[in-house]
């Protein structure tokens, strides 16, 4: 077992492990430790704790220092340089046109780089861009293309539900979504309603999965033919998966009448056999491309750039 702490260097960024060594150290104070990237400012997030030595990158670097109260004041110097440094690089894209669009820069705590964060459609030749930052900045500069769900991770915002973004207020690594996700909560396949500020599918479609997958092993699907405790018998025309109810169209005096029961009112299942073939309709065949499009983008992007180190 390994002693370690869980560091943050960015909202709701990668957490990485470093070695507490001789420091007291609690959740919530700010560290000064050595990365790939430089010696870095990093906000701690979990308390020491024993970890596996499988779970630890090796070697594990030990903590430099506490932040003090100057550290402090670097870092938020560090933060109102940025700024400046964002629009001179705006400036210099303009100037050299190039077609891409910059969403952050970002200074390493010791000031030995700056990082410039953009998105473009393709491949940009940015290396007289590189030039000019250098022979301004006097320091190493990096120039690191993003998707477009780290663009939405760094600016932030709010989702349909109303509540901050997850990628920018906990999420710290993006998870695979699919269009089952959303089948198998009965969700609308329409792209512009399951679809992020991003553009891509909802990372929210993943929160409760597996909740569903457990809720829909026990439920009929729509067109099954029912039997219910009461000896009533018809078809599903509609289920409520978190409440565990379903509709039957069931026959009462020669008249077609709808009955709700719990699940457990249930007697019998009998499954609707399925079609070998038939046409679909051609909205949902565009809907369900265009989902699919979405996912081979996703994975094509791969996994998040930010915080590499």
């Amino acid at each position: 077992m390994t002693k370690v702490i869980g560091v943050r260097f960015r909202s709701a960024g990668k957490i990485y492990f470093f070695s507490p060594g001789k420091y007291e150290i609690k959740k919530g104070d700010h560290v000064i430790v050595e990365t790939a990237r430089g010696v870095e400012y990093g906000t701690v997030v979990s308390a020491p704790k024993e970890v596996e030595d499988s779970e630890v990158v090796k070697p594990l670097k030990t903590v430099l220092r506490t932040a003090s109260t100057k550290d402090d004041e670097q870092e938020k110097n560090n933060r109102v340089k940025e700024k400046e440094a964002f629009k001179i690089c705006l400036e210099k894209i303009k100037k050299h046109n190039l077609e891409m669009k910059l969403i952050d820069a970002e200074y390493t705590f010791d000031n030995n780089k700056i990082l410039f964060y953009f998105t473009a459609d393709g491949r940009i030749d940015f290396r007289e861009l590189v030039k000019d930052l250098a022979a301004v900045f006097k320091t190493r500069i990096e120039l690191r293309q993003i998707g477009v769900r780290d663009e939405t991770k760094i600016i932030g915002g709010y989702g349909i539900c109303g509540r901050p973004l997850c990628c920018h207020s906990y999420l710290s690594d993006f998870v695979p979504v699919s269009i089952k996700m959303a089948k198998e909560q009965s969700l609308s396949l329409n792209p512009t309603k399951i679809s992020g500020v991003c553009g891509r599918l909802m990372c929210c479609l993943k929160n409760e999965e597996e909740v569903y997958e457990e809720l829909n092993r026990k439920m009929p699907s729509v067109g099954d033919v029912c039997k219910a405790k009461d000896g009533l018998e018809g078809e599903v025309s509609s289920v409520n998966i978190l409440r565990q109810t379903i509709k039957i169209l069931v026959d009462v005096d020669d008249e077609k009448e709808v009955h709700e029961y719990k699940l457990e009112e249930l007697e019998a299942i009998k499954k609707k056999p399925k079609k070998k073939s038939g046409k679909k309709n051609s909205q949902d065949e565009e809907e369900i491309k265009e989902l699919e499009a979405l996912e081979k983008i996703e994975k094509r992007e791969g996994k998040s750039k930010l915080g590499e180190d």
